[in-house]
């Protein structure tokens, strides 16, 4: 990427949106902006696990200051993120819909591990790159509103990622309801923290780490606190917290604190904050941890420097990985993944030899990606295994990928056969309706398990939502089979708002 070109990262954040602007500067990322807001929406979820309308609408009008500050980037520019708290809200779409329109770009919901693994690439990219440094074997943890993250890594790489669904927004409002400061709060509180990280304890034991570093929210903004009081600046220590349990308890609640360093709007969600990261220091036996100064959003725009090279083959090993562990045929998959893209290309004539960055080019590699993993529920079960398919696709960890990404995929997958009604809100969408379209007649062509005869094949789409199939005359005779499953979707399609009609050979 040129030098000069500007980059922006938006992390939605349980507790905080984040802009980052930055721009690139011999391969590293400059920062030009940033712009931070206290949303709280991790507390903006009701009992039923919904976003409320106001948490709702405090998220978009923080978007819609952030997009004002966009406006002029290209897509390619720009990656937006969204973390547990959109993770757990089931009206999650709702407020989406409506962000993306506002904000004017994608917002991925990312998942636990995926989150955890931009978090270190962040945090590693800001640290000091020496010799020592590039063996250095890291601890990385990040307490956010709803979640804690923590990884252990070498140099760039990330080597074990885990998610925890506790966070300072989530434990303030469990145990410091009232915003009260006690003894027994911050008891009950850290046992509670420690029963959801104790899974840590098997894997980032400290044999396994040579130093802890903290990355963003609360343990930046302990270490700003213990600075203030005049410990060594960007270093959490056992007795830091400690003196800074002793102060909160003094204060006896949030509304009295009053401590040097300390922001007004991380008051609210300290009690919580702290009490995770006494839980995280005495779970794994840590003395002390130095603050990073990277993060998230730090982890996004390194990616997004790199995004067509870098992520593209971290995907393409996740899908890899995918077909391997549930034994699809690789093969067949490659068969159907030839075949559905020469079929989207005639579909898509802008997507033949598009770059990723194009929204043809990533249709393209979503459909191949889709294609590739088609077979994978037959590893569960013969019968109606495109329902396992989307059901593993939409519940398992897929580095480099979003959730939401992976749902559309699900979908492809769930959606290659079969009545199509069950996908009634995607097919609203026209770019799913001509991935699924391909995918589709590629599994019909391929029926047999051998390469597909597609000579004078050929696929159209009208603005009236009206696909056309036609093949030479006598392709019919030749493939009767593949006719007759043509036939058959026909039919298929007929049940939704758009139709496909058959014309020349594939008729008889």
């Amino acid at each position: 990427m040129q030098n000069g070109t500007r980059l922006a990262a938006v992390d939605l954040g349980s507790n905080s949106y984040r802009l980052e602007i930055g721009h690139v500067d011999h391969g590293q990322i400059q920062r030009a902006e940033y712009i931070k807001e206290t949303v709280r929406q991790g507390n903006g979820l009701d009992s039923a696990r919904n976003l409320t309308p106001e948490a709702m609408q405090r998220g978009w009008d923080t978007l819609a200051r952030f997009a004002e500050r966009l406006a002029g980037f290209k897509r390619s520019e720009v990656r937006a993120v969204a973390t547990q708290t959109l993770r757990e809200a089931r009206n999650r779409e709702e407020f989406l819909l409506r962000a993306r329109t506002i904000l004017g770009f994608g917002i991925d919901v990312i998942s636990g591990r995926e989150e955890a693994r931009l978090i270190y690439l962040g945090v590693a990219h800001t640290l000091p790159h020496t010799d020592a440094s590039a063996h250095e074997r890291r601890l990385v943890v990040d307490i956010g509103g709803r979640s804690t993250e923590i990884i252990l890594g070498e140099g760039l790489d990330a080597q074990a990622m885990e998610s925890y669904r506790v966070g300072s927004v989530a434990w303030s409002m469990k145990h410091f309801a009232q915003g009260l400061f006690t003894p027994s709060a911050f008891r009950a509180a850290e046992v509670a923290a420690k029963a959801v990280l104790d899974d840590a304890l098997s894997t980032y034991v400290p044999d396994r780490w040579d130093v802890a570093y903290g990355s963003s929210g609360t343990i930046g903004a302990v270490g700003d606190v213990l600075a203030a009081a005049g410990n060594e600046p960007g270093l959490v220590t056992r007795e830091g917290l400690d003196w800074l349990l002793d102060r909160l308890l003094k204060a006896g609640s949030a509304d009295r604190l009053r401590i040097d360093g300390m922001r007004e709007d991380r008051k609210a969600v300290i009690g919580g904050g702290v009490s995770v990261l006494r839980a995280v220091f005495d779970l794994l036996e840590i003395d002390e941890m130095r603050v990073a100064q990277g993060a998230l959003r730090h982890g996004v725009l390194y990616e997004l420097l790199e995004r067509d090279a870098v992520v593209a083959d971290l995907r393409t090993a996740t899908v890899a990985r995918l077909a391997s562990r549930f034994a699809a045929d690789g093969a067949q998959a490659r068969r159907v993944a030839d075949t559905a893209a020469e079929l989207f290309v005639q579909l898509e004539p802008r997507a033949r030899g598009a770059r990723t960055t194009s929204r043809q080019g990533r249709a393209l590699r979503k459909l191949g990606w889709a294609a590739q993993l088609h077979e994978i529920g037959i590893h569960v079960s013969h019968s109606d295994y495109h329902k396992h398919g989307a059901y593993i696709l939409d519940n398992t960890e897929a580095p480099g990928f979003a959730v939401n990404e992976m749902h559309w995929l699900s979908q492809l997958v769930l959606g290659h056969r079969g009545k199509l009604r069950k996908l009634e809100m995607a097919l609203d969408d026209e770019t799913f309706v001509m991935q699924l379209f391909a995918l589709r007649l590629a599994v019909i062509l391929c029926h047999a398990r051998r390469d597909p005869d597609l000579e004078g094949l050929k696929v159209a789409v009208s603005g009236e939502g009206l696909f056309t199939i036609a093949s030479r005359p006598e392709w019919a005779e030749l493939y009767p089979q593949s006719a007759h499953l043509l036939r058959e979707e026909v039919l298929a399609w007929q049940k939704t708002n758009w139709r496909v009609e058959l014309a020349g050979g594939s008729k008889a």
